[in-house]
């Protein structure tokens, strides 16, 4: 087994900016780099290993090579690959939207999945913000008003952000990345999005973006529920670990690494999903192979991997898995 290192797909969205592209090393052409799709079996963007013997693959066809067997028992409960991870630059303020839940969106999309998720704030600028829920609780009735009079802004909640902090958006929670905030998401495998308020802007074919109204009206919790606080991290022997997400679809761990960090063998649990938020690493493996991590470098495990270590004089690395459950 080789750890597989994978080359993201990228979106071009209005919003975006050059950050993924400048400073994270992303090899892309568009004008705008709004997102880098790290870890995808999803069909609007799939990832592609650029090393080894399955060079060439992505990553959904090398995980039917052997489903169970690569992505572990957790993983394998689901009929699609459930996870799917991204780093998103805004340049600007995204729309206000919702996500619907699984039951809605099969009933609704053609047997679509919903999307809960967890934003990581990699880097922000002074003063930056997203929006979070409401800032008290409305009926649907006030909901669908305040949306079709122009006055909804004033109903959300505006969260003040700092690199590191964490947000956990589960389906159905209204919410928007603001302008100068760069995140890593970690998502149900879906790409489903209602959009709410857009500030009327318009798409590249020069015409006002889709509003989703009726449907988010439909699946958004219009109470007033405060964000989740990040856990405290736990100290183990060249690193520190905090959880800062934990569902069905996916468990994400913060590593904080300073020395090196040793970490067990899966025994077919689950494989994980390593993506460096920040510095450098050495990832070691088969008794002394190294493979040198950046900034920005992706590198999927799978389950069957073995023991590994991750060496460094200082970096972030967010490790994604998904853990068996009692469903």
């Amino acid at each position: 087994m080789e750890p597989l290192k994978l080359k993201a797909a990228f979106q071009d969205y209005i919003w975006g900016g050059t950050r993924l592209r400048d400073e994270f090393g992303k090899p892309c052409d568009f004008e705008r780099v709004a997102e880098s799709w790290e870890l995808s079996c999803h069909k609007n963007g799939l990832t592609t290993i650029v090393n080894g013997v399955n060079k060439g693959l992505t990553l959904k066809q090398y995980l039917e090579q052997d489903w169970r067997a690569l992505v572990g028992e957790g993983a394998a409960h689901f009929s699609t690959f459930p996870v799917l991870i991204k780093l998103i630059d805004a340049a600007q303020d995204l729309s206000i939207q919702v996500h619907p839940d699984d039951r809605y969106a099969r009933e609704h999309e053609n047997g679509q999945l919903g999307k809960t998720e967890c934003w990581y704030i990699v880097d922000c600028e002074e003063g930056a913000a997203l929006a979070y829920g409401f800032n008290k609780e409305l009926t649907k009735e006030e909901f669908r008003a305040h949306i079709e009079d122009g006055t909804l802004l004033d109903y959300v909640r505006l969260m003040p952000v700092h690199k590191g902090d964490v947000f956990f958006i589960e389906a159905g929670t209204l919410h928007a990345i603001g302008s100068g905030i760069l995140i890593a998401e970690v998502q149900q495998n879906s790409d489903l999005t209602y959009r709410v308020f857009d500030y009327g802007r318009v798409g590249a074919d020069g015409k006002p973006r889709q509003l989703h109204i009726d449907k988010a009206v439909e699946v958004t919790k219009t109470w007033a529920p405060p964000p989740r606080k990040k856990r405290p991290p736990t100290q183990f022997e060249g690193y520190a670990c905090t959880v800062i997400a934990d569902c069905p679809y996916f468990t994400t761990w913060e590593l904080c690494i300073n020395g090196e960090a040793a970490f067990a063998a899966s025994e077919g649990v689950s494989y994980t999903h390593l993506l460096v938020t920040d510095g450098e690493a050495v990832l070691l493996y088969d008794d002394g192979v190294m493979m040198p991590l950046a900034k920005g470098d992706s590198v999927f495990l799978p389950a069957n991997f073995g023991k590994y270590s991750l060496r460094s004089n200082g970096c972030t690395v967010l490790a994604t898995r998904t853990l068996p459950r009692d469903y």
